[in-house]
């Protein structure tokens, strides 16, 4: 049996409310099991710094320009995530440490993906060996540096003996998918992000009420969606200049179009608009496919958001099933800090962690910087 590494996976998604954290043990190409999962919340003064620094970045100058600050909150983040790694970890014995950092800016046609998180600060300040700068390779090699889940997707449908074909949807800030043909060992994934997850919801309730979220839809359910407003939207998607691209920033989606409505039908035209992204973009890329039916496994924040769940199911054919991937007995809120823990230890292995289907590189592509202790 090959070799296994213990490694805990830290992973701050688009919504910038906190960190997952998962120490899982693997091989790095065919075996998982999940040792332990916490999350672990951002005190608001970090937390509002990282929405305010994000909405002031629009380019490659604006990056520059706030360099200051954004070493400033650098710094910040990384100090929070050495807590993490202390508070989850106690004594226990640690391979490796995959930071993924706080997205802060992501533009896949400026080839640019820039997330905040010190690996050489933080392994001085927790004595691990840290990989993190996981995009970075991929982008060198012609690929948008994302998604990167999409092979730790494979093997959670290998683990869990889900029938193939099947079909994963991981609803963060951005909503992406992952196509999954074969088992694990045969590279047989296409993955792609597809739009808006949970990203324009949340904005609208941050800015409009003294809420982080809509706790599952409860909002948007007291609204009524104006179609007037949803069909603009609709519009201005269908012609964005970003159509062939394979990953998507929270700023490449902006909620002033919904201007002028009270909070419940913002956030009832918003949940409309995003599941009818989801659903569109669901039986475009399936329907393109040849099989009876399709499983489609939710993962990631959005998919407790019942109000957009339903939303997407009434907007779908009848060959489409959408299923929790919690009802296969994983945790779908740490999917992506376990796959990071995952990710670390095939870039300790020196594996490829993304693929020409799955973020557009030239070719597989290993990815990660590791600082030794």
């Amino acid at each position: 049996m090959s070799e296994q590494y213990t490694s805990l996976g830290l992973m701050s998604g688009t919504s910038g409310d906190g960190v997952d954290a998962s120490i899982i043990q693997s091989n790095g190409e065919t075996t998982y099991d999940v040792i332990k999962d916490k999350y672990f919340e951002y005190d608001s003064g970090v937390y509002q710094e990282i929405h305010k620094l994000k909405e002031k970045i629009h380019s490659l100058n604006d990056l520059k320009y706030l360099s200051k600050e954004l070493k400033n909150l650098e710094r910040k983040i990384t100090i929070f995530h050495a807590k993490v790694i202390k508070e989850i970890n106690g004594d226990r014995q640690i391979d490796i440490i995959g930071f993924h950092g706080q997205t802060i800016y992501h533009n896949s046609q400026e080839k640019i993906s820039n997330q905040l998180g010190d690996g050489k600060l933080l392994s001085q300040l927790t004595k691990k060996n840290i990989i993190f700068n996981f995009r970075q390779n991929d982008i060198k090699n012609g690929g948008e540096g994302a998604p990167l889940t999409p092979l730790f997707h494979q093997l959670i449908a290998t683990k869990y003996k889900i029938d193939l074909p099947t079909c994963i949807l991981n609803i963060g800030g951005i909503s992406n998918v992952t196509i999954i043909k074969e088992p694990t060992g045969t590279y047989g994934l296409t993955s792609r992000d597809i739009g808006p997850g949970n990203c324009l919801i949340d904005s609208w309730v941050r800015k409009n009420s003294k809420h982080k979220f809509d706790n599952d839809g409860l909002i948007a359910s007291a609204g009524k969606r104006n179609d007037i407003i949803f069909e603009q939207a609709q519009e201005l998607f269908a012609n964005r200049s970003s159509q062939n691209t394979l990953s998507f920033d929270i700023n490449d989606f902006d909620v002033s179009f919904a201007r002028g409505l009270s909070l419940e039908d913002g956030a009832a035209t918003l949940t409309d608009f995003t599941a009818k992204i989801i659903s569109s973009a669901l039986f475009s890329i399936l329907s393109n496919i040849s099989t009876k039916t399709w499983k489609v496994i939710v993962c990631g924040g959005g998919r407790k958001n019942n109000f957009l769940i339903e939303k997407i199911k009434k907007n779908i054919f009848k060959n489409i099933i959408i299923q929790l991937i919690d009802d296969y007995g994983v945790d779908g809120d740490f999917v992506e800090s376990q796959a990071f823990a995952f990710l670390a230890i095939r870039s300790l292995l020196k594996l490829p962690i993304s693929f020409p289907e799955t973020t557009g590189c030239s070719r597989p592509s290993t990815g990660g910087e590791l600082i030794k202790n």
